[in-house]
């Protein structure tokens, strides 16, 4: 960690342990060093700060590209090693900028939903991380949030000091699906971005707030 954002991490690390009663399992199964695809459900915005400082590594965010020119704004983001991508979070510039920062050993955090829940509930996973996961060779680690949604939902203006947790699962390798993708058909391979993408959503669907062993 840098400087500046290991000093953001404190912040984050100490507000969500004060403010909501923040609560971590199995963390160690997410690699210390090298590239990593940290794909979790998506229930608030405290869902990011909440993942990563639950990890004592640095991870990589995604945030608008137009964030980015605002100078106090900018300069944070670029400390925090945000990933700067479109207002779809998508597009061939974005896809490049995430698997330049796994190619460089980094951990980045996606969303494999897509959108904030407007329930609570998991919804559908789209075939957006099913693309970067074939695209890239990092290990994938199915992460689940719980409690943000009532802590701080799409209705809320404030958050509300209620428990959160994050709960990693397994890593997944996708060896098999990424080794057909290389030379099979493209509808195959649509089928296989969303197959990733599916695999990734039941991982995340059945980790529950408690401490494997």
């Amino acid at each position: 960690m840098n400087p500046i954002y290991f000093l953001g991490w404190c912040f984050f690390r100490l507000t969500y342990s004060v403010w909501f009663r923040r609560t971590s399992f199995n963390p160690e199964r997410v690699p210390r060093t090298g590239p990593v695809i940290l794909a979790s459900n998506h229930e608030s915005y405290l869902d990011p700060m909440l993942v990563g400082a639950s990890l004592p590594r640095a991870i990589n965010y995604l945030a608008r590209e137009d964030l980015f020119s605002f100078p106090v704004l900018g300069w944070i983001l670029r400390n925090w090693q945000a990933v700067p991508v479109n207002r779809e979070g998508g597009g061939a510039k974005g896809l490049k900028a995430i698997l330049d920062r796994l190619l460089a050993g980094g951990a980045i955090i996606l969303f494999p939903e897509g959108t904030r829940s407007r329930d609570g509930n998991l919804q559908p996973a789209r075939s957006g991380i099913g693309l970067t996961v074939i695209k890239s060779t990092a290990p994938v680690v199915p992460v689940r949030v719980f409690g943000t949604f009532e802590a701080f939902n799409r209705l809320m203006r404030f958050p509300r000091p209620r428990p959160v947790a994050a709960k990693f699962g397994q890593p997944m390798l996708f060896e098999q699906l990424r080794a057909e993708a290389k030379d099979c058909s493209k509808a195959r391979l649509k089928e296989i971005y969303q197959e990733v993408a599916d695999q990734i959503m039941a991982a995340i669907a059945k980790l529950e707030p408690r401490e494997d062993r």
